[in-house]
């Protein structure tokens, strides 16, 4: 899979700062989903980086720092779980892009964004890639960022709590996730809208 195809075909049109999107955590029970844009300069390689999901814990960390020292920009897009509550987690998966977007926006003039999977209403042009983060180095790039940023809310997260397992599974509703939460109870942060709670709270 040639990761640089949407960059260097947008970079052979003169366009320079092309900036890759994506977003983590919208089946976690717990905390909220965190969004990523990344701008890469054109001559930036990472050997290995690919879909943050098929890319081992420890390896996500060593590519997170280089891409934060290497990239020309990035911003972060956090939507809380009460918003994901309130407007539904495709809602909220959306404008943490877009907040992630204007954050770059705040700093460079952006030309084109490319987007995993979802389009998205900006005022620049912009192009949505099914599976974008295993397409596309800009957008895996911005998968590795912001699913580490949420990762270490998590740790965090586990670490006044860690009898729910959260250094574990992140959130997502493993088997011992929904034990732990039968056990303890629900603690600030749950997504109140999501199946497995609102069975357990009879909504």
């Amino acid at each position: 899979m040639d990761l640089y195809k949407y960059e260097r075909e947008l970079y052979s049109q003169g366009i320079k700062y092309v900036a890759g999107v994506d977003e983590v955590g919208r089946g976690p029970l717990i905390g909220p989903v965190v969004a990523s844009c990344v701008v890469l300069p054109d001559n930036f390689v990472l050997e290995g980086l690919t879909d943050s999901k098929k890319v081992c814990e420890k390896k996500r960390d060593i590519f997170y720092e280089y891409i934060i020292d290497n990239c020309i920009a990035y911003g972060i897009g956090i939507v809380n779980e009460k918003e994901i509550d309130e407007i539904n987690i495709y809602e909220a998966s959306k404008k943490a892009m877009i907040m992630a977007v204007k954050e770059v926006q705040s700093k460079i003039k952006l030309e084109h964004v490319l987007v995993d999977a979802m389009p998205l209403c900006l005022d620049i042009k912009s192009t949505s890639i099914i599976k974008g983060d295993a397409k596309s180095i800009s957008i895996a790039a911005a998968s590795v960022v912001a699913k580490v940023t949420r990762d270490k809310m998590m740790y965090e997260l586990n670490a006044i709590y860690p009898m729910y397992g959260f250094d574990k599974h992140k959130g997502y509703p493993t088997k011992k996730h929904i034990e732990a939460i039968r056990k303890y109870g629900l603690i600030e942060g749950y997504r109140l809208t999501y199946r497995p709670i609102k069975e357990m709270i009879g909504r």
